[in-house]
């Protein structure tokens, strides 16, 4: 990804999209020999940084510049360089390339994030565990259902990876104000002409469409929707790993630790979870990163102002890099997440005596017993149990003063049975293999190719 925003990267595309030009151009009937297209395309890597700047610390235009230094190497082809053409024909198809490329280089990433979840969450998806509404016990799920509902939100955000990425269209040959009135002029009033340079040139970019009507630039509301998914992105990502962290603190489950890691300067016993740490704070800044173009777009005036400009070089880049780290360090967490079933378990049946009261009192109704009165002995005794755990600290004894209590002899021989975690999950491991292999997999087919391969971090 450094590459892809790189200077190397984007000065030469532009000295490629000079030869998409003049190559259309000389297709169409222009006095341009074959001759000075093979000389552009011997010295489409050849560029002279030090001349470019020096060029343009004494011209103060960047792509005037970069035209003289490709001209400097290119003398037979220098008249020809950058013909009918503006600025924005090299630096907006460029950075219309640059994020094409770039949602090639994410959304294989995304999907190996995605199927290293999907392989976790089949492994887990009978263990049953506490859910958590308001951050407090509810009712059971599993490891692998709630893995599942990450899943889920990182699936929306390959859907709309692609999206974006499918829509990109190219800006094409457009003229200074969007009106082709310089094409035209090169080709004598030849509407014909300029449609097809149009469309040869886009088609030897490797896009598809070009955006019919433009100003100077392309419209910058493509921006928005390219870092739009990325911030969308950064949220999914930060959910994950603050779920994650909540779940280090219980112990349930750990990020991967290596065996010489240090937790912490003052306490060695620490496990601390930095990369799921080190993930939400950089969704953090991915996610305030739409901001940037929102309010590009919005200030705009008429064809084309340049305060776009130097907010676009810092964001867009930024976005990108920013999302590609992410989904590296979460390959690196979901390749090597830990899971403690015993200290789950503990944590259940902490809080499954309450959550077993409902079905208690449907096996006293079934043996005859009366629900108002069965409700009422349940109520005293769970609050008297919850007065041992939070008063003096102690284990739930609900089960020990049922058992002890005459009244519920009846459903002694059942109890056991009535909490069993594995009868409080529902159907979550029927949604999670439905899930998998309905929705995920499906999905993953066109990655298939690209799913080896672990992710290594130096951090």
């Amino acid at each position: 990804m450094a590459f892809n925003f790189s200077e190397a990267k984007k000065f030469n595309t532009w000295r490629r999209l000079w030869l998409y030009l003049a190559r259309g151009e000389r297709m169409l009937g222009l006095p341009i020999t074959e001759e000075q297209l093979q000389e552009m395309e011997s010295n489409l890597e050849n560029i002279d940084y030090k001349m470019a700047a020096e060029e343009e610390k004494k011209l103060r235009h960047d792509v005037m510049a970069h035209v003289h230094t490709f001209a400097h190497c290119c003398p037979k082809a220098a008249a020809i360089i950058h013909l009918g053409a503006t600025s924005c024909y090299v630096g907006d198809n460029t950075d219309l390339i640059v994020l094409r490329d770039g949602f090639d280089i994410l959304l294989p990433k995304l999907a190996r994030v995605i199927s290293r979840l999907a392989g976790f969450a089949q492994e887990h998806a009978t263990l049953p565990t506490l859910g958590f509404t308001h951050y407090q016990p509810a009712q059971l799920t599993t490891v692998g259902k709630r893995c599942c509902l990450w899943i889920q939100d990182l699936c929306m955000d390959l859907r709309n990876l692609e999206r974006a990425r499918s829509e990109l269209r190219f800006r094409g040959v457009k003229g200074t104000t969007g009106t082709q009135a310089s094409f035209l002029q090169l080709f004598e009033g030849d509407h014909s002409k300029v449609e097809e340079l149009d469309r040869l040139v886009t088609e030897m970019a490797g896009f598809q469409q070009t955006y019919m009507v433009t100003g100077q630039t392309y419209s910058r509301k493509v921006d928005i929707d390219s870092v739009a998914v990325l911030s969308s992105l950064g949220a999914s990502v930060h959910k994950i790993c603050t779920d994650i962290r909540l779940l280090a603190n219980l112990k349930e489950m750990e990020e991967p630790f290596e065996k010489e890691q240090i937790g912490s300067s003052a306490m060695p016993y620490k496990r601390n979870p930095m990369r799921s740490e080190r993930c939400c704070s950089l969704a953090r800044h991915l996610m305030m990163l739409v901001l940037d173009p929102l309010q590009t777009a919005a200030v705009q005036w008429f064809e084309r102002t340049l305060d776009d400009s130097a907010n676009r070089r810092i964001c867009l880049p930024e976005a990108f890099l920013t999302a590609d780290v992410i989904l590296s360090t979460l390959q690196n967490i979901t390749e090597g997440l830990v899971v403690y079933p015993k200290v789950i378990e503990r944590h259940i049946l902490q809080e499954l005596p309450f959550m077993a009261t409902e079905n208690i009192i449907m096996a006293m109704v079934k043996a005859g017993g009366n629900r108002q009165d069965c409700h009422e002995r349940i109520r005293v005794l769970s609050q008297q149990a919850a007065a041992v755990v939070k008063q003096e600290g102690g284990d739930n004894d609900l089960m020990s003063r049922i058992r002890s209590d005459p009244y519920f002899s009846p459903i002694h021989g059942q109890l056991q049975l009535l909490l069993r975690p594995s009868s409080f999950i529902g159907c979550a491991p029927q949604q999670v293999v439905r899930f998998l292999e309905q929705e995920v997999r499906p999905m993953l087919v066109r990655y298939a190719s690209q799913m080896e391969g672990k992710v290594e971090l130096e951090l």
